[in-house]
C-alpha cells in the first residue's frame, strides 16, 4: 500500500478527453518502482499504449518530453510541478502527493522553535498540500506562520535550485517539512536564519545547522584546492530547464580574465564517466543543476564547483558572502 496519491482518475480523464493512444509516464527516482503498477491500471481502464521513462529524472527541468516527441500524445509526469518552460509534448504534471500517517512530528518541531514567534513553513512538492493544516497547528500553538510565492514557484514551494519563496521574508526561523538536508540547507544559506527539519519519513525534527557547517567545510576545501587550477572546465546541460548558456559564457570569460583556461562541455547527463576525457582538466564549474556540485562532490576526483564558488576562486567574492546557486525562472 503506498502512501502516496497518483489521482490516476485526473489521468484517465485527461487521457479520454484528449483521445490519446499513447501515453508516456515518467517518474522521479524515488517513485519509478510504482511504475508497472500504474501502467497495468492505466493502460486497464483505457486501453492506451503506456511507455515509461527509464532515464533518470531529477525535476521538472528533466522532463522526457524530447525524447517522447513524436512518440506519445500525452507525458503524465509524477511528482513535480510545472516549470514556465516550453514542453514538446503535452503534459500532465501529477504532484504525487505524500499521504502522513498524522501530524505529530510537528509536536517535536515546536520545542526546537521554542522562542521563535514568526515562523517561514515551507516544503517541496510532495507535501504541498499539507501546509494548511501545518499552518494551522503551528498556529494553534502560538506561533505566527508566513508563507509567500516565488519566482516560478508556489506558496512555501522551494525546488532544489529555487529558494526564492524564503528569500526577504520577515520570520525568526523556518519549518521545512520534508526528508533530506538540501533543501533545508538551500533555505540556511539564502536566508542566514535557522532552520528546522520535521522529516515525516524518519519521523524525527532536528535542526540543519551541524550539517550546514559539515557542508560548508567541505565547500570551503574544494575552493581551496580549486585556487590551484589553471585549466576549468565549465559544464552546460543540454535539458532545457537545466540549461544556462548565457552564464557558461559569461564564466569562460571571467576566468580568462583572472588569467585562467576555460573549455564550454554540453552534457545530458552530469557523472564522473562522463567527465572522464577530461582530466587533463583542473577543476569543473556546474551550470547545470545546483544540487550536483553540492551532493555529488565526493564522488568526482576534481573538484566542481558552483558559478559563486567560481567567483570566490578567482577573487571575486568574499568567502563570507557564500551563497547555494539558483535558477530563476
Amino acid at each position: 500500500m503506498t502512501n502516496y496519491q497518483f489521482k490516476v482518475d485526473e489521468i484517465i480523464d485527461k487521457i479520454r478527453d484528449m483521445g490519446a493512444e499513447i501515453v508516456g509516464l515518467q517518474f522521479p527516482e524515488g517513485l519509478k518502482v510504482h511504475a508497472t503498477q500504474l501502467s497495468d491500471e492505466i493502460e486497464a481502464k483505457t486501453g492506451v499504449t503506456v511507455l515509461i521513462s527509464g532515464d533518470p529524472c531529477w525535476g521538472a527541468c528533466d522532463l522526457s518530453d524530447r525524447e517522447m516527441e513524436g512518440l506519445v500524445d500525452l507525458l503524465v509526469h509524477f511528482g513535480h510541478t510545472p516549470l514556465p518552460i516550453e514542453y514538446k509534448v503535452p503534459t500532465l504534471f501529477i504532484e504525487a502527493s505524500y499521504h502522513l500517517e498524522s501530524m505529530e512530528i510537528l509536536n517535536e518541531s515546536l520545542m526546537l522553535l521554542e522562542g521563535k514567534e514568526k515562523i517561514g513553513l515551507v516544503t517541496t512538492t510532495q507535501h504541498l498540500h499539507l501546509l494548511d493544516d501545518a499552518a494551522s497547528f503551528l498556529e494553534e500553538n502560538g506561533k505566527q506562520v508566513v508563507m509567500k510565492e516565488g519566482s516560478g514557484t508556489l506558496k512555501g514551494q522551494v525546488l532544489g535550485c529555487n529558494f526564492s519563496s524564503v528569500q526577504d521574508l520577515p520570520v525568526d526561523a523556518f519549518l521545512y517539512l520534508g526528508s533530506g538536508n538540501f533543501h533545508p540547507l538551500g533555505i540556511k544559506l539564502s536566508t542566514q536564519k535557522p532552520v528546522i527539519i520535521a522529516d515525516p519519513y524518519l519521523n524525527q525534527a532536528r535542526n540543519i545547522d551541524e550539517v550546514a557547517d559539515r557542508i560548508l567545510r567541505i565547500r570551503f576545501a574544494r575552493i581551496i584546492r580549486a585556487k590551484e587550477a589553471q585549466k576549468f572546465g565549465i559544464l552546460i546541460s543540454s535539458k532545457v530547464g537545466q540549461s544556462r548558456w548565457e552564464l557558461a559564457k559569461s564564466l569562460k570569460k571571467m576566468i580568462y580574465k583572472g588569467g585562467k583556461e576555460a573549455y564550454l562541455i554540453l552534457l545530458d547527463e552530469i557523472n564522473p564517466p562522463s567527465l572522464m576525457p577530461f582530466m587533463d582538466l583542473d577543476a569543473f564549474i556546474v551550470t547545470a543543476c545546483p544540487r550536483i556540485a553540492i551532493d555529488d562532490s565526493e564522488m568526482y576526483e576534481k573538484p566542481l564547483l558552483t558559478p559563486h564558488e567560481l567567483e570566490i576562486v578567482l577573487g571575486i567574492r568574499e568567502w563570507e558572502d557564500y551563497k547555494m546557486d539558483e535558477i530563476k525562472y
